[in-house]
């Protein structure tokens, strides 16, 4: 039977995590633009005194965040000083960034005047 080292739970706030996230962000927008593309937009909440939420808006998405969350909770928890964090999950496809591009734009207002679709068959636009 093994006993289970107490670990220190020394008080974080909201502010705290939101803080520490945003700095990860930013460094890791420098050294990873395409996992930073992929989690730039996860809320950390905290729920409760030893558990954060993680919002993300898709799988594919998650799983990028899977590759640095080691990284982000080892240095947060050493950083506060509180080593019994608990994740807890939850999928919200409204923080999903949409691309937009020139030809999604054209087609927006092609559908409000129709007289920009007849002039892209003529002229040929160039949308890509």
């Amino acid at each position: 039977m093994s006993v289970k080292e107490e670990l220190p739970s020394n008080h974080f706030t909201e502010t705290d995590l939101r803080e520490e996230w945003a700095r990860f962000l930013k460094d890791l927008q420098a050294k990873d633009i395409i996992v930073y593309n992929a989690i730039s937009s996860f809320q950390l909440v905290k729920k409760d005194e030893n558990i954060v939420e993680i919002i993300y808006p898709s799988d594919s998405a998650k799983s990028e965040f899977e590759k640095i969350r080691a990284d982000f909770f080892n240095h947060f928890m050493r950083k506060v000083n509180h080593f019994n964090i608990e994740l807890q999950y939850r999928n919200d496809v409204s923080l999903k960034k949409e691309i937009i591009t020139k030809r999604k734009i054209f087609d927006k207002f092609a559908a409000i005047n129709p007289i920009l679709r007849e002039m892209d068959e003529i002229f040929k636009f160039d949308l890509s």
